[in-house]
């Protein structure tokens, strides 16, 4: 039962079973002190009466507790019978619950309970942990307390011999940390909250160490051991563009980026780097010239977009940069022409082809590369592993690949979710690039929200105008969005005005259609769900307004806003919500409103929603961390990185005889940590 319900099939597993927090047993609070800004409390009384109410199904228990302060209701909905009959009343409990109040008076529901004279004289002092259990782990008797006692009971049969330590000795020293054992016994059984607080460190610390050491070797054998082409020379088709075809100058930014890129192509080692930057800071043009050096050099090149249309306007801007260059461009998605398919297969097997965009088509076993030595994957995390890894299999020696991401990444998430990759940020904009202007408004001021548009749409300017995903309810998404599409039309008739409209029930060639309309404007107003969040460029769309901002978190928020502000004209991003927000419906707000970098909205979202949340990290089973948080404990994140890749430097085999208890735990771990590689 243990094995099906928390995944604990060994006493290892049930010793890092740890609890989710302790109770204070010296710490008896009086009924009359009970408020409702309490949250758990524990109360010692004498069971006064109970009541069973109710038939079947509904039956409902009911108990009064009672000191020399007040009375306190004991109320169970489930188990009714079998806690009825282990009651006894006029007996004196230990009662722990959460407190709740119903008509003023306070009360427990499905409270934990212990006869006080059962109570032996060790466990009246200590904190006492409280674990986390399954309803039908309850119906067992294994509650929380139960696995406390299991525990407890594994406790008195461990030796120090038992829990072999996994960090070596000096750094134990160095960095005044618990030994193993101590620190699972003490992290379970505290004896003083001073022990407890070093316990936490210690642990905290080894599963951000064990993990960043992890990555640190992936990354280390990968820049040892891997096998890379070579990119010896920068040719003609790079210094050509370079000097005579580039849009605009090189941002600071661009220029390191492909600085680190030119290092590692020329490495000899396969490179495998994450390219994160804000939407609009140029990441195309820096995985075009890469491609081009890769064509300087002989090798072919590609670029991977998690959807057509996003492919589609990588290959035109691609296709518009270099026309003046002597090098073949095309696209492959699944709608290509079988004609234009099959010349494409044949070229690209042949080596006549130098640079391919495309879809999830590139990726299938029909296409085959002569000799493809540079491939670039754009929103990386709209791709699942076996997809991303299947490129490396279309070259003898796997290409170099480049993964790129609109989506800023909070540095500690970085660290973890893609810390076997190396990582380069771009965090400026070209010049040129107007910062948009974000607003709140409420939706009493939607009549001049419209009129505003009008003014835009009248100076020729293009709008987005999206609504939530809820979800829970594709149906009520769905009469959502077409409410408000009628309401848009109510304000901008046709034939004066045209609209296009998208949505995820539209078939893919409809969808398609009116997407296409808007980008060739067509159509002057785009209304929406957030199927366009990630790759609609369309440099006239000057007004984004958000429908219910409030439903949308801080890091979508940020990716609409980025539609809107990829011309040279102002851009305005306007926040549409009801009058009533909550508190964190007002941060997200306030955040959106009084910045527009990328990556301190990363920061605060990852401060909001916690890691999981965050996109492209959710499968990520590098985050499932028991103890240690990226937002909190960000300082011990950084120590235990600093510590980890200085010791893979020094030892990348781990060959050191101080470091062999860190060898054989993580040959002990081999397989048992998931976490999203490229490879």
């Amino acid at each position: 039962m243990l094995k099906k319900e928390l995944g604990i099939f060994t006493y290892g597993d049930l010793l890092n079973f740890f609890p989710y927090r302790h109770i204070d047993k010296t710490r008896i609070t009086p009924i009359s002190d009970l408020t409702p800004s309490l949250d758990f409390a524990q109360v010692q009384g004498k069971l006064w009466y109970y009541e069973m109410a109710g038939e079947r199904s509904g039956k409902r228990l009911t108990a009064f507790l009672t000191d020399e302060t007040g009375v306190l209701e004991l109320t169970w909905f489930k188990n009714v019978n079998w806690i009825e009959k282990n009651l006894k009343q006029n007996e004196v409990y230990n009662v722990f619950g959460r407190i709740s109040f119903f008509m003023g008076k306070p009360q427990i529901v499905h409270p934990e309970m212990e006869l006080v004279k059962n109570l032996s004289t060790s466990t009246k002092n200590y904190l006492e942990p409280v674990y986390s259990t399954t309803e039908k782990l309850k119906t067992k008797g294994l509650s929380g307390r139960q696995i406390g006692k299991l525990t407890a009971a594994l406790f008195t049969i461990l030796t120090e011999a038992a829990v072999p330590e996994n960090l070596p000795d000096g750094l134990i020293k160095k960095l005044k940390l618990l030994p193993r054992f101590q620190a699972l016994r003490q992290i379970h059984f505290p004896t003083t909250p001073a022990l407890y607080e070093q316990a936490l460190r210690r642990l905290k610390f080894e599963e951000f160490f064990i993990t960043q050491l992890r990555l640190a070797k992936v990354r280390s054998d990968r820049h040892r051991k891997s096998k890379g082409v070579i990119f010896e020379k920068v040719g003609d088709l790079f210094n050509t563009f370079y000097k005579e075809h580039l849009p605009f100058s090189l941002t600071g930014a661009q220029k390191r980026v492909i600085k680190e890129i030119r290092n590692d192509t020329g490495s000899g080692h396969q490179m495998n780097r994450l390219l994160q930057g804000d939407v609009g800071s140029g990441k195309t043009i820096v995985a075009l010239l890469i491609m081009l050096l890769a064509v300087d050099n002989g090798f072919q090149a590609c670029m991977m977009a998690p959807t057509e249309i996003l492919a589609q306007q990588h290959f035109t801007s691609i296709s518009t940069l270099l026309k003046d260059l002597p090098v073949g461009v095309h696209l492959l998605t699944g709608s290509t022409p079988a004609s234009e398919r099959k010349f494409i297969l044949k070229a690209l097997a042949e080596g006549n082809l130098s640079i391919i965009v495309g879809t999830h088509a590139l990726i299938e076993e029909v296409v085959q590369f002569k000799n493809l030595g540079f491939a670039v994957i754009d929103e990386q995390h709209r791709f699942g592993v076996a997809q991303r890894a299947s490129l490396w299999k279309k070259a003898p020696i796997p290409p170099h690949i480049l993964v790129m991401t609109a989506t800023p990444i909070p540095r500690t998430l970085a660290m973890t979710a893609f810390g076997d990759l190396d990582y380069s940020i771009m965090d400026e904009l070209p010049p040129g690039r107007q910062p948009i202007t974000t607003v709140h408004r409420y939706d009493s001021y939607r009549t001049r929200v419209m009129d505003f548009i009008r003014g835009e749409i009248d100076a020729g300017r293009q709008v987005y105008i999206i609504f939530p995903l809820i979800e829970e309810s594709a149906k009520l998404d769905y009469e959502n969005l077409m409410g408000g599409y009628e309401n848009v039309k109510a304000f901008f008739p046709e034939p004066r005005y045209w609209i296009s409209m998208v949505h995820g029930r539209q078939p893919a060639d409809q969808k398609e259609t009116n997407m296409k309309r808007f980008v060739s404007g067509d159509t002057q107003i785009m209304v929406s769900t957030t199927v366009i969040e990630v790759g609609v460029n369309v440099p006239n769309a000057t007004v984004m307004v958000i429908e219910n901002a409030e439903k949308f978190g801080l890091s979508q928020l940020h990716q609409l806003r980025g539609r809107v502000g990829r011309g040279a004209e102002k851009s305005y991003c306007i926040l549409l919500t009801s009058s009533k927000l909550g508190t964190d419906a007002k941060e997200r707000i306030r955040i959106m409103t009084s910045t527009n970098n990328g990556f301190e909205i990363a920061e605060k979202d990852l401060e909001l929603r916690g890691p999981g949340e965050i996109e492209g990290t959710k499968q990520s089973g590098i985050l499932n961390f028991k103890l240690a948080d990226l937002v909190k404990d960000k300082l011990i994140l950084e120590a235990a990185r600093k510590i980890a890749e200085q010791l893979i430097e020094d030892d990348p085999e781990l060959e050191d005889p101080a470091n062999q208890p860190l060898k054989n735990y993580l040959l002990s771990l081999h397989g048992k940590t998931p976490w999203s590689k490229i490879s």
